[in-house]
């Protein structure tokens, strides 16, 4: 046996229980018709006027019903006699081409076809300003070229940086439009001041070019449009902040405030850039963001087949396993922190041959005297948060607690002869 087998055989791994969890599904059926209502205000439809060339700036992450959206937003402007064309707006997704970008539109469903324009695929940019910073602000060339400007973003919280403004309508305008070279120079500095220059990029590129509006959703529990709106210029400098409070709201959550141990048996890009989302988990890639609930130690135990070995986030946790490590793709995740200049998640976190001694470990060293009482939360990964497991120690609180129920009985947690759970 060797040592660290030797310093783990006693420690327990707490009997485990199934809880169902309930969050607000709401959500908008008719999206045509509630987008519609808001584009058709009397001050939107006047800032457009027949024959203007109106370039539509959409991206990459996987908004609900993005195809919809666009689409009729691109009617909307033709029936004012307006020519919207779509820019590619993502940063540097995409590998940074042209040809990328386009293809991660069509991979998003958005097509020529599909939203009844063309699209028009460039990482040329134009440098419009500096702010007092020396930071340089840039736009995509056609944007920068066209007589009008719309964005469509999803709002919701950043996982890197907290603001009164962090992903929306202004990190659209600023950081998407500004493709690879917008989106390196934001990061250059640092996510510490990110919430100052996203919004005063954004507010300079709406001074100098001919910005429209902007719609914005906001997304429920289960990833499903619950609001939508449009926004002039002014409206989304006073109310992007409000909006961006009421999606926190919505977001899927844990309703424990304190844990001992929180494992996690998968993480990935096509669960959220970090891996995990840090909203959920309360573990964040830099000190400039904070939220969740407070986990002494945490395990990751594998990657999602579709992140393709990227194991970005793994650096956030305490310990992990052989398999993860190698099925981990060094050069994709490290590539991710170079770009971010976030480093720390890409680092290797504590290995442990499997998965019971993963969790074993984190059990030793949650800093408490009795490894019974162990209060220890399993996931599947932060998008499935409506069933999850709890330890012997929680149960009473899951009892207490409106959005939680327990459905089923103490069990112990299933290892093959591996030591892995199965």
């Amino acid at each position: 046996m060797g040592i660290l087998q030797d310093l783990l055989k006693d420690i327990p791994v707490p009997k485990m229980a199934k809880v169902k969890v309930k969050f607000d599904d709401k959500k908008i059926d008719n999206l045509e018709q509630a987008l519609m209502g808001k584009l058709q205000q009397e001050h939107i439809q006047a800032s457009v006027r027949p024959g203007m060339e109106i370039a539509l700036a959409v991206g990459s992450r996987g908004l609900d019903r993005l195809v919809e959206l666009t689409a009729v937003t691109v009617k909307f402007l033709k029936d004012l006699g307006a020519k919207p064309f779509i820019v590619p707006s993502m940063g540097s997704h995409g590998g940074a081409t042209a040809e990328g970008q386009r293809e991660v539109l069509a991979h998003l469903g958005v097509t020529e076809e599909s939203v009844g324009c063309e699209i028009r695929s460039s990482m040329e940019v134009v440098k419009i300003g500096e702010l007092p910073n020396g930071l340089p602000v840039y736009v995509d060339q056609y944007a920068a070229n066209a007589d009008g400007i719309v964005v469509i973003n999803r709002i919701k919280p950043h996982t890197a940086f907290r603001g009164p403004v962090e992903s929306g309508i202004m990190k659209m305008i600023s950081i998407g439009l500004g493709k690879q070279r917008g989106a390196e120079a934001c990061h250059q500095l640092g996510f510490k001041y990110m919430a100052e220059n996203v919004p005063a990029m954004a507010k300079m590129i709406m001074e100098k070019k001919p910005f429209l509006f902007g719609v914005a959703t906001i997304e429920n529990a289960f990833d499903k449009v619950a609001v939508v709106d449009v926004l002039s210029p002014q409206e989304i400098i006073e109310r992007e902040a409000d909006l961006q409070a009421k999606a926190k709201e919505l977001l899927p959550k844990l309703f424990f405030e304190q844990l001992e141990v929180l494992v996690i048996d998968q993480i990935g890009k096509n669960i959220s850039g970090d891996g995990m989302d840090p909203n959920i988990t309360g573990r964040y890639p830099t000190p400039y963001a904070h939220g969740g609930p407070d986990v002494n130690k945490m395990v990751v135990l594998g990657l999602t087949p579709q992140t393709e070995g990227n194991a970005n986030g793994v650096g956030t946790a305490d310990f992990t396993t052989k398999r993860l490590v190698d099925r981990m793709d060094l050069e994709v995740t490290y590539a991710n922190g170079l770009t971010s200049t976030v480093v720390a998640p890409t680092k290797i976190a504590t290995t442990l041959p499997n998965d019971r001694e993963a969790i074993q470990a984190a059990v030793k060293t949650s800093n408490i005297l009795d490894f019974t009482k162990v209060k220890m939360v399993r996931i599947k990964n932060t998008l499935e948060l409506s069933e999850i497991e709890v330890s012997e120690a929680l149960v009473e609180h899951v009892r207490q607690h409106p959005n939680m129920e327990l459905v089923s009985e103490l069990y112990d947690l299933p290892f093959d002869e591996k030591g892995n759970l199965y």
